[in-house]
């Protein structure tokens, strides 16, 4: 299940951010980012150590990402010098089946629902109209799969990260998806927990920094 979950969030990953289409490689799936500290990103849908050798090696431009659905420690010791596993952005590969909950936004709170070129925004905006909460979603038939939600500091504990999650969850369901996908940080891991999503594997991030 973690191959097809692992391709599921990486093809939903790439419309989120506007890159180009996953391009298919012998040992997964390549994105070109396009960005200063992350050129592009490998990502294996299986931890096989034959193919996390053959996507670093393939790699000689620095700043490119390998992902790995497996623990950040063991992915470590295939990886050849120049090399290393950030931590920092390492992450958490989730999934949960999508169920409406009609959510409303917390009192003093307002929402919008805006889809453009195929991903579907929900933000949050306080009285003031300041910018509260955020998050994203592209749709892939029956699969949708959850990006980028954040809640600003001076408005976090309010269950604003709740209400986008279930808002996007509920657009979802409207437009037939049964399956949520997601990659969280372990901060997003412990809400989303809470709102029944399931960790499936852990993303090992992986930088070439020579």
């Amino acid at each position: 299940m973690v191959p097809e979950l692992v391709r599921t969030w990486v093809s939903g990953w790439a419309v989120s951010r506007h890159t180009p289409r996953p391009a298919e490689r012998p040992w997964g799936l390549y994105v070109e980012v396009g960005r200063p500290d992350q050129v592009g990103r490998h990502v294996l849908p299986d931890a096989h150590e034959l193919a996390v050798r053959e996507a670093a090696a393939s790699v000689t431009v620095p700043h490119t990402w390998l992902k790995v659905p497996m623990d950040p420690e063991g992915v470590g010791r295939w990886l050849p010098a120049g090399w290393v596993v950030d931590k920092g952005e390492t992450g958490h590969l989730m999934a949960t089946d999508l169920r409406a909950t009609a959510p409303r936004a917390p009192e003093g709170y307002t929402a919008s629902v805006e889809t453009r070129d195929g991903v579907t925004y929900v933000q949050v905006h306080d009285a003031a109209g300041e910018l509260a909460a955020k998050g994203q979603m592209a749709l892939l038939g029956k699969a949708t799969v959850i990006d980028s939600v954040t809640t600003e500091r001076a408005h976090r504990r309010r269950g604003l990260g709740a209400f986008v999650m279930r808002a996007l969850a509920d657009h979802a369901v409207t437009e037939g998806a049964a399956l949520g996908v997601l990659g969280a940080t372990d901060e997003g891991r412990a809400l989303y927990e809470t709102l029944d999503w399931k960790v499936y594997a852990p993303l090992a991030a992986c930088i070439y920094r020579p």
